[in-house]
């Protein structure tokens, strides 16, 4: 049983730094063209150098959506490892991760929504689709989408021994 709390509290701790890494690093869509490699992310459009993400007035705010969105599962994913922790210390024998299992449900739902509102909007629209492929940080986005869920699971079935 201790060893399943570990490996929960691990994974929820590398889902955390992967949804920090996602969400800041701007390698969501990349792409090659004569002049090198361009990536874009949330925030910036990089090739040698960095500059604010520039879109059209009607998919600004998709992109405002989706910034907040992948703010917002962090926030609960960091909220969720804290009350992880303070269940695991107060938690009566017996009980269930009930809320722990909730809010990470919820962040669960907002990395969807967000990764989802960006893949609809914004692959092969920011870069040139020619020769373009999503970044590690679009592929992190649904790894944490998975992992998420899995841990919310398992925090809902979870009884403290």
């Amino acid at each position: 049983m201790l060893v399943l709390l570990a490996g929960i509290f691990v994974v929820h701790i590398a889902t955390v730094i992967m949804l920090f890494v996602s969400t800041i690093a701007n390698v969501w869509i990349v792409s090659s063209n004569p002049f090198g490699e361009v990536s874009s992310g949330l925030w910036l459009l990089c090739n040698k150098t960095c500059q604010k993400l520039q879109v059209s007035g009607h998919d600004e705010a998709s992109l405002k959506a989706v910034q907040a969105f992948m703010i917002l599962s962090i926030i609960f994913s960091v909220i969720a490892l804290v009350m992880f922790i303070v269940q695991l210390f107060t938690l009566e024998k017996g009980k269930r991760f009930y809320i722990t299992g909730a809010i990470m449900l919820v962040c669960w739902m907002c990395i969807l929504i967000g990764v989802s509102i960006y893949t609809a909007r914004f692959t092969g629209k920011i870069s040139e689709p020619l020769s373009s492929h999503h970044g590690y940080c679009f592929i992190l986005a649904w790894i944490c989408f998975c992992f998420s869920f899995i841990i919310s699971i398992l925090y809902l079935v979870l009884r403290k021994k």
